[in-house]
């Protein structure tokens, strides 16, 4: 039986919606930011392709060698308000999890603030699997949040 589960994140960022957006699209950015405190994310080991079809990939890297590889493809890239990709092949999962996200970036206080609206939902995923991926998903904002605002 597969497995479903899926969360919602709200935040709301003290940076404008072109600023928040560019955090998600441009490899530099995105590298101060994407993944856990720990792991380091190289900005030559990232690819966004940020088009309907194209891919992104990210390796984060620890100490004593350690790496670990994500991606998935983008599915809506509509700039600078939404934001859809999948992390893995949710359409043909095999055994391991796989899920599309969903964001998006919406203005506030006159565009001056971000709301940004994000909904994973997961295929081949556990209740336990998306309570620590959603924790995950939320130290990483975190860190966002240190970079925009």
């Amino acid at each position: 039986m597969t497995q479903t589960a899926e969360y919602d994140i709200t935040r709301v960022f003290n940076a404008r919606r072109e600023l928040v957006w560019a955090a998600w699209t441009e490899p530099e950015r995105f590298s101060r930011w994407f993944g856990p405190r720990m792991l380091a994310t190289p900005v030559g080991r990232i690819t966004l392709d940020t088009r309907p079809g194209g891919i992104w990939q990210v390796v984060l890297v620890g100490e004593e060698g350690f790496e670990v590889t994500l991606g998935g493809t983008y599915r809506e890239v509509e700039g600078p308000g939404r934001l859809v990709f999948t992390t893995g092949d949710p359409d043909s999962p095999g055994e391991g999890p796989a899920s599309v996200v969903t964001i998006d970036f919406t203005p506030v206080d006159g565009g001056d603030r971000t709301e940004m609206r994000f909904h994973q939902y997961g295929v081949n995923t556990d209740e336990e699997h998306a309570e620590q991926a959603r924790a995950g998903w939320i130290e990483f904002f975190d860190r966002l949040a240190e970079q925009v605002n």
